[in-house]
């Protein structure tokens, strides 16, 4: 394929809808074709499934939770993200497998490695070409979502232990996989972190 694939994690709180926005104009600004899409959504299906994980009242268990985001992958994937990489597209999307590596691998403690496992079954192996991580401490995380006045979905409104482990896991994944990922501080004013991000991709783009 010849596009390029930048997929951006972090917590909930962390900036990465601002900084894809960001990036895509940019980009678009430079000639580029550009998707910008998100996890889980993306789709029909996709939005379907994510107002199930995110925003159903009922309770549901860990591993259908997991199967859920994976399903959403699988047809995101297959129907968008691949037919815009073969296009030469730049894909820049919000979430991606390290995002259920941690919140469903550690936060949910399903197991990271059973996670992954799924996921890249779901998706045929599909790896990003660059994974933005805007780390954030949870608890500045918190503060920014309690000031954005709105309804907390399911895995936002988990206690504070359970963001503590996901972080703890992006880092551990990022960490493991240094030439895959740029991390971040997501402390750092946006246009900063914008710049550093910029910076990595035009390396991409040569």
């Amino acid at each position: 394929m010849s596009g390029l694939f930048v997929t951006l994690e972090g917590g909930d709180g962390s900036g990465k809808s601002t900084q894809a926005a960001l990036l895509e104009r940019w980009l678009v600004d430079a000639g580029h074709t550009v998707l910008r899409t998100r996890e889980p959504g993306g789709t029909a299906f996709g939005e379907e499934v994510r107002e199930i994980v995110l925003h159903s009242r009922g309770f549901i268990t860990p591993r259908a939770e997991a199967l859920l985001y994976a399903a959403d992958r699988a047809q995101h994937i297959a129907t968008k993200v691949r037919p815009a990489l073969e296009r030469g597209e730049v894909v820049i999307q919000d979430r991606y497998i390290d995002s259920s590596v941690a919140y469903q691998g550690s936060g949910r403690v399903l197991g990271p490695d059973e996670i992954r496992a799924v996921s890249e079954w779901a998706t045929e192996g599909l790896s990003p070409d660059l994974t933005v991580l805007i780390d954030l401490d949870e608890t500045a995380a918190r503060a920014r979502l309690d000031g954005d006045q709105k309804r907390f979905d399911r895995l936002e409104a988990e206690k504070d232990d359970f963001h503590r482990r996901v972080r703890a896991s992006f880092l551990a994944i990022a960490e493991a996989e240094p030439a895959r990922f740029l991390v971040v501080d997501g402390a750092l004013p946006p246009e900063v972190i914008a710049e550093s991000v910029r910076a990595r991709v035009e390396a991409l783009l040569g």
